[in-house]
């Protein structure tokens, strides 16, 4: 009876824990990201960003130890806008929203990538709701 009883309990503890949702150990530099369908020129920039930019600023861009996440209001196109991104990609850029230190130059990535990358961020934005909000200073 008892070792039935025991069995009873372990299936039932088992099938507890599978039906508790898996979440990502989140932090504030990382952030759920939702995928979509992509134009042509931003699936190319998700492969080279997955390629050059994924090892810091994580999958799809939703952040990681490393870098923060781009898919995030803060880099909405009224706060960051598409120059500011080809100038942090080829110049690097001072440490300023989040804790990560300075992001270097990305001397690898060609011209012709920089506005598929662009393309991507974008078109990612857009998918998890970022809208364009004017920068008020």
């Amino acid at each position: 009876m008892i070792a039935k009883s025991l069995n009873v309990l372990i299936c039932s503890s088992f099938v507890l824990v599978l039906s508790l949702p898996v979440q990502a150990g989140h932090k504030e530099n990382h952030v759920d990201v939702k995928t979509g369908a992509l134009s042509d020129r931003a699936k190319f920039g998700a492969k080279v960003f997955k390629d050059n930019c994924a090892q810091c600023h994580g999958e799809n861009g939703s952040g990681s130890d490393k870098g923060p996440p781009l898919i995030h209001s803060i880099y909405n196109p009224g706060h960051h806008s598409n120059q500011s991104i080809v100038s942090a990609i080829k110049n690097g850029t001072r440490q300023h929203h989040w804790p990560f230190g300075d992001m270097p130059p990305q001397e690898q990535i060609t011209f012709m990538q920089v506005p598929a990358i662009i393309q991507f961020i974008r078109e990612m934005q857009e998918i998890n709701g970022i809208k364009t909000v004017p920068h008020k200073m």
